[in-house]
């Protein structure tokens, strides 16, 4: 059962996360904003208007915009509002970039608020989508109206070594020109035992044109690059910048990515916050789909997030 507050310490994440929050943030890279793909999913039964108070939907690294589909179309059933879900830059259908931090994918995000003319927008974001919605509601506050974050905190951390590690084996994959899926998850198995992280690392893979060979449309080479700075937080000092309005943090009880060391961080920089535990790994989502849209979780969700609606 989800539980809206930590009542015991989980000493044991300390060790398999590090929260380094005198690190400063620099980068010396300029960007430019990416278009990102989307999937617009409709409510059936609403004459609500596709910009009033819309859900953007985030996905985590190596994901995409359709890991989310199932679970957006039942939010914008259930709700009755439009549900976004987008590819964040270098992932799915959006465009590379050279550059790939959480300041960058941020203000995509806002680009694509703006030019869809959405208007107060709720956020949902999982992992590295977490992170980008905590970013652009720290940064453009009045841009949105409340927040989810899925799995993930406002520290600085260390990425596990399994994503260097994925990355090695996905470049291996388009070494070996495969044809088929099952001969990339032969070579995958050397990387990952779990079946379904190798699932959803190969749902990446694709045929360009008139090719029987199929690559990763992700570009390996930048988000290997990238993942030095991922587990990095941009904001340092909630003193400096702060987030006045509902946020939900949704942890699973069997991830390290939000250790207790950092509930009071999330506290400073969002005051309206409210944590709630799913008994879940980091795929909290897809682990708990049912959690996450109904009883206690939905309830609280609908309640913090969603006041327009009657729960």
């Amino acid at each position: 059962m989800a539980t809206p507050r930590i009542l015991s310490p989980r000493s044991a994440l300390g060790a398999c996360l590090r929260i380094l929050l005198s690190r400063p943030y620099s980068s010396t890279t300029t960007s430019a904003r990416v278009r990102l793909a989307f999937d617009h999913h409709q409510p059936q039964k609403t004459d609500r208007d596709q910009h009033d108070a819309p859900i953007i939907f985030m996905h985590g690294l190596f994901g995409s915009k359709k890991n989310n589909r199932s679970v957006s179309k039942a939010l914008a059933r259930s709700l009755e509002r439009h549900v976004y879900t987008i590819d964040l830059r270098n992932h799915g259908d959006s465009p590379h970039a050279p550059r790939h931090d959480y300041l960058a994918m941020a203000d995509d995000v806002v680009g694509f608020i703006q030019d869809h003319g959405l208007q107060n927008p709720t956020l949902i974001g999982h992992s590295m989508g977490a992170k980008t919605a905590m970013v652009l509601g720290l940064s453009e506050p009045d841009l949105i109206s409340d927040l989810v974050a899925v799995d993930n905190a406002p520290i600085d951390a260390t990425l596990s070594s399994s994503f260097a590690r994925y990355i090695q084996g996905m470049r291996r994959i388009d070494e070996a020109n495969v044809t088929r899926q099952a001969d990339a998850d032969k070579i995958l198995q050397e990387y990952e035992k779990d079946v379904a992280i190798r699932h959803f690392l190969l749902g990446n893979l694709h045929r360009h044109h008139n090719s029987k060979t199929q690559k990763f449309r992700i570009p390996l080479d930048i988000l290997g690059k990238s993942l030095d700075h991922l587990g990095d937080f941009p904001f340092k000092d909630p003193n400096q910048a702060r987030f006045e309005k509902p946020a939900l943090f949704i942890r699973g009880t069997h991830s390290a990515y939000v250790p207790d060391e950092a509930i009071p961080l999330i506290g400073q920089f969002f005051p309206r916050f409210r944590l709630v535990d799913i008994e879940a790994g980091h795929w909290v989502i897809s682990e708990k789909p049912e959690e996450f849209m109904r009883g206690e979780l939905r309830r609280i969700t609908l309640d913090l997030c969603f006041p327009d609606r009657n729960s």
